[in-house]
């Protein structure tokens, strides 16, 4: 089995002397630990040198894409095809194009990458000829070469231009602002009205560097600059400014500083054009699914294109919105919907309440685009098109839904909420203070009448029940009186004995009678009953 091994020096070939060892693949390591076991292993059967740097530099470059060199093609066919021996190689890749293009059978496999570990480490002492001074000198040299030759190729060389230019824009918007309020403020000054007249910060800094000092203004023509309305009225306000007198030398360092002005807005405008122009060029359908400058942010702030691409669109969504999210998680709080992203067109068209679902859906549609842009080959904008009208036509329904045409009175229904801003600060609630009722309960008539029925019916439940007591103990007198007249009669019986018979039998009748009368319920004893225990009592006696 034949070995290729690449060094910054040249092509090296070596031959496996024992094939038996290789199978050994964890102890390999201790056959390469001196010089002398390394040489039982393997030995070098060619070597192929380059000439100069350059030479190297393209055989690399030509090896890290994955094609073979023309140097490399020589060696291999006048070297490999004559021993008719498989050829073992570290790149997979490399051993499909040499087998496709050479017919040579290639070998890839932990064993093999072992092996190259081994002769790596030992790589002075099998490579005859070649001085460990030379090898590192000639390493360094090739690595600055290649990463020249990458820096000048990269793909993402471009995306540098497009992150330097949208963060120069930014850095002049602020410095046009902090230029312009300056300039407002110091010339204001002299004629104050004029800031209140012209509201636009460019056409301000122009009138004010044609015409100079506040006197001049009624004979300056300003009808190229302004309307006749507005320059009639900025002559009457000059005629009456309260406005204080200053001298030519203040006048030419507030001209001055208005040149500069103009100057650094005209130049933001070619830069914005330059980047609207790169932007298409490199990202077509990521500039119509958010436009230039969002897109640009969004690079800038991944960046690269490539970056950016291998973000998911969950994170997209919130990209630029970092701070508030680790806020929100820390506090425990609702995370942001949205980042950079919130500046969109499409965002920004939408009601307060759909913000957020539109712009996941726009964030999961521009992570395709990103995607498309850093890897497709086209650079047609046909997919963000058709993207873009599917997320308008989403939005519509959105907005729409709910006021569809409705029959009848679901009309009403179907209209909109306005959107109503609530609060989240809450109030102080005095009601808590005082258990007391903050008003007397008032009862109306129909209550009152009901709770005076309650009480009579009430009263006269108590008064039966009072009446049922007495008869009660009536009662009970009675049967105690009827009780003694019988122990009365009984011993009368015992003294006199000679009564009639019909008196006995009426007497022992009337004895179970009185004997009952205790159980039965508590009723009162009827008047004709009376008289007749009366007669009964007269006749025994």
């Amino acid at each position: 089995m034949l070995v290729l091994f690449e060094t910054s020096v040249g092509y090296a070939i070596f031959k496996v002397l024992n094939e038996k060892k290789l199978q050994e693949v964890d102890s390999l390591w201790k056959e390469f630990e001196t010089p002398e076991k390394a040489n039982k292993i393997v030995k070098l059967k060619h070597f192929e040198k380059f000439q100069d740097t350059a030479e190297a530099l393209a055989a690399f470059t030509a090896l890290m894409e994955g094609k073979i060199n023309k140097q490399l093609k020589k060696v291999l066919k006048k070297i490999v095809k004559e021993a008719h021996e498989p050829l073992a190689v570290a790149d997979a890749k490399l051993g499909g194009v040499i087998k496709e293009k050479l017919n040579l059978s290639c070998i890839h496999s932990p064993v093999v990458n072992e092996l190259m570990r081994g002769i790596r480490s030992q790589m002075d002492g099998l490579i005859p000829g070649v001085e460990p001074r030379e090898m590192a000198a000639m390493c360094l040299g090739l690595a600055h070469s290649l990463s020249r030759y990458r820096l000048k190729f990269s793909a993402d060389k471009v995306d540098t231009m497009i992150v330097q230019a949208i963060s120069l824009l930014d850095d002049l918007d602020k410095e046009l602002n902090n230029y312009i309020m300056r300039c407002r403020e110091w010339y204001g000054w002299h004629f104050p009205e004029l800031g209140k007249i012209i509201s636009d910060n460019l056409t301000y800094c122009k009138c004010l560097q044609k015409v100079g000092d506040r006197k001049n203004y009624a004979s300056a023509k300003l009808s190229e600059l302004l309307p006749e309305e507005v320059e009639a009225e900025v002559k009457a306000a000059a005629e009456i400014s309260m406005g204080t007198e200053v001298s030519e030398e203040d006048i030419c360092n507030i001209l001055h500083l208005c040149t500069q002005v103009i100057e650094i807005s005209e130049y933001r405008t070619q830069l914005y054009e330059y980047l609207q122009n790169r932007m298409m060029a490199i990202a077509p359908n990521v500039t119509v699914m958010v436009g230039e400058l969002v897109g640009a942010r969004l690079i800038a702030h991944a960046g690269s294109l490539l970056n950016l691409a291998k973000h998911a669109a969950s994170t997209v969504q919130i990209l630029g919105a970092e701070k508030a999210l680790f806020r929100a998680l820390k506090s425990r709080r609702d995370t942001p919907k949205y980042g950079l992203i919130y500046h969109a067109s499409l965002v920004g068209q939408t009601s307060p309440k759909h913000k957020g679902k539109i712009s996941r859906m726009l964030a999961a549609k521009t992570v395709l685009a990103i995607r498309y842009d850093a890897f497709g080959e086209d650079s047609s904008s046909a997919m963000g098109i058709e993207n873009r009208a599917k997320l308008e036509a989403r939005l519509r329904s959105l907005e729409d839904r709910g006021i569809r045409k409705i029959s009848g009175t679901g009309k009403a229904l179907a209209k909109t909420e306005k959107y109503e801003h609530k609060s989240e600060v809450k109030t102080y609630d005095p009601s808590g203070d005082s258990t007391l009722p903050t008003c007397s309960k008032k009862r109306k008539i129909e209550q009152v009448d009901k709770e005076d029925e309650i009480i009579e019916k009430k009263a006269k439940k108590a008064k039966v029940k009072i009446k049922v007591e007495e008869t009660t103990t009536v009662a009970a007198e009675e049967e105690e009186e009827e009780e003694e007249g019988v122990l009365v009669v009984e011993e009368q019986e015992t003294s006199v004995k000679k009564k009639k018979k019909k008196d006995k039998k009426k007497h022992i009748k009337e004895e179970p009678l009185s004997e009952e009368e205790p159980c039965t319920s508590t009723a009162i004893p009827s008047p004709e009953k009376k008289k007749k225990k009366k007669k009964k009592r007269d006749n025994e006696d």
